[in-house]
């Protein structure tokens, strides 16, 4: 994955706007900028490269910027760009609709089309998204009532579409150049589905997206309930109104089965656990029954399976390396079999 920064503290006072200007109309789209902060502005951009789908984490001081028919004429990328807002509001027109957005909201513009969008409140900061417009399976004259409006953003789809954009935001670092063109597909397949869904169009969307999309709704529906002992593939499988075998058919296109991707989910969530030191005083047991494990012997041998070590051992390791000044040493083990080291749990 590529990632591109640039932040205008980087820069004299007297530099930083115009900077700003010009890597927005580089990176972006040619726009009019304004600000009552030009002599003392900030601001900053990431801008994450996950293939056909880029994801900007921004903050900035308050401004306002304009995408004109004269700018459009002389530079159009062609995409549509979501804005996930994290703090500040701003107040968007486009296509003879405006509407104010605030914390936890969600809206989406076309840089195809005018648009004018006032930061007030404060500095805003949030996630966006660009996408071309031609791999949105969506009729463009149905997303145009869409645009610069509110988007459904704290349940469904656009909960998971939010909450993938704020973790990939979080997770700096974390991605490789191999994992870019996937994210991507994940990217534009959740806003495609919001799209069509926010418009009555899913019958517009390819297969492949409907299952894209269903499956992250499974996965994220399983990951809300690790703690219930009894999620199943059944239980699942009801509260998408889905059939088992298509539940399970789900999960093998991704090399793995529904109950193993649950326990690994659990182990993963426990492992986090032991490594609390706000957590020393709870007992291994309770931990792994928090997460959904009712018969200890089995998680301690699931534990070992992942991890190559009894679950007490990793706490032990664990909580050693967070020790100031500590050297942490791996426990004497009272079987002959070789260990290794923690290893991170695999997720989808």
């Amino acid at each position: 994955m590529i990632e591109t920064v640039f932040r205008c503290e980087d820069l004299p006072r007297a530099d930083r706007f115009d900077f700003w200007r010009e890597q927005m109309a580089q990176l972006m789209a040619p726009m009019e900028m304004s600000s009552d902060h030009t002599r003392d502005f900030r601001g900053e951009v990431r801008i994450l490269d996950f293939g056909a789908a880029s994801v900007w984490p921004t903050k900035f001081r308050e401004m306002n910027f304009r995408r004109t028919p004269k700018l459009i004429r002389q530079s159009d990328p062609e995409l549509y760009h979501f804005s996930f807002i994290l703090e500040g509001n701003l107040q968007v027109s486009q296509s003879r609709q405006e509407a104010a957005h605030s914390a936890q909201g969600l809206y989406v513009v076309d840089t195809s089309r005018p648009f004018d969008c006032l930061a007030f409140g404060g500095p805003p900061g949030g996630v966006g998204l660009e996408i071309p417009k031609a791999l949105i399976p969506v009729p463009h004259d149905r997303i145009d009532r869409l645009l610069a409006r509110p988007i459904p953003a704290r349940d469904g789809v656009g909960a998971l579409l939010t909450g993938f954009l704020a973790r990939l935001a979080a997770d700096r670092g974390s991605y490789g150049p191999s994992d870019g063109p996937r994210l991507g597909t994940v990217l534009i397949d959740l806003a495609a589905a919001l799209l069509a869904q926010a418009v009555e169009a899913e019958d517009a969307l390819p297969p492949e997206t409907h299952r894209h999309a269903l499956a992250l709704r499974v996965q994220n529906f399983i990951q809300r309930n690790l703690s219930d002992p009894r999620l199943s593939p059944a239980t699942i499988a009801a509260a998408h109104h889905i059939s088992v075998g298509y539940l399970h058919r789900l999960f093998r296109a991704h090399d793995t089965t529904v109950s193993a991707w649950i326990r690994q989910q659990r182990l993963d969530r426990v492992r986090r656990d032991l490594s609390d030191p706000g957590l020393l005083a709870v007992p291994i047991h309770e931990l792994a029954a928090r997460w959904g494990f009712t018969h200890p012997a089995v998680f301690s041998r699931a534990f070992r399976a992942a991890y190559g070590m009894p679950p007490s051992d990793y706490r032990h390791l664990a909580l050693m390396s967070r020790a100031p000044g500590a050297t942490p040493r791996r426990p004497v083990r009272t079987d002959s079999r070789p260990s290794a080291p923690p290893t991170a749990p695999v997720t989808s």
